[in-house]
């Protein structure tokens, strides 16, 4: 429990089934409707056989792997743009073409020792709203056109923003907006069903945390009528 940095409860434990089944029911729906939002989930750093860095249990990948079990995808790519490396998603995957990680992350955040991704795009300290999107435009569209995907998965953490408690990047409000546009709309563009968690994001301040995560549905909204 220390590694995973909350103490034990039956609550603990509810919530995080919750929110796990919240992911994979996400990802049936944007089956359905080509979209679908969690306001969950994202627990990248949950390993096969144990827990770390506040995640029990990994949604994205265990979603992931119920889809193609099910016969519902061939192929699933996880996106993840959490502050943080996605270490428990990535040695899940390791070795598994069908299953395609992309972590988008700060290079000096936690964990201090990385694992390694299928993709693992490193940001350094304080980069800011033009560097980080730029990036992710350049690797979005090779992301889909090299593994075309049934289904991807995408965790808009918010702990990018530039004033979160853990974060080490500076994008601001705006930023994270264009982020989540720019995510959604390459998957739209490319008929590709996609299902978002909301991730990470840490401020003491419970409207404000809101506010950064409000962005990814305003996105949806926007692009998904």
């Amino acid at each position: 429990m220390r590694r995973i940095g909350f103490p034990w409860s039956e609550h603990l434990l509810t919530r995080t089934l919750h929110s796990v089944a919240g992911t994979e029911l996400a990802a049936r729906k944007a089956f359905e409707h080509g979209i679908a939002l969690h306001i969950s989930g994202g627990y990248h750093h949950a390993h096969q056989d144990f827990g770390s860095g506040y995640c029990i249990f990994n949604d994205l990948v265990f979603s992931a792997r119920r889809m193609i079990n099910q016969g519902l995808a061939d192929k699933v790519l996880i996106i993840d743009c959490d502050v943080h490396q996605g270490d428990g998603t990535a040695t899940m995957t390791v070795g598994d073409a069908n299953i395609i990680s992309c972590s988008i992350h700060c290079r000096q955040n936690f964990p201090a020792r990385k694992a390694d991704s299928h993709y693992d795009i490193e940001l350094e300290k304080d980069a800011g709203d033009d560097e980080y999107l730029s990036t992710l435009e350049q690797i979005l569209p090779l992301l889909i056109l090299t593994h075309r995907p049934d289904l991807i998965l995408y965790d808009a953490g918010v702990d990018v923003h530039a004033e979160d408690e853990l974060g080490l990047l500076q994008l601001s409000l705006e930023g994270i907006f264009r982020r989540d546009m720019s995510v959604l709309r390459h998957a739209r563009d490319a008929a590709i069903p996609i299902a978002c968690v909301t991730g990470g994001g840490y401020c003491k301040d419970p409207l404000q945390l809101t506010l950064r995560h409000s962005q990814l549905f305003h996105a949806a909204a926007m692009l998904y009528r």
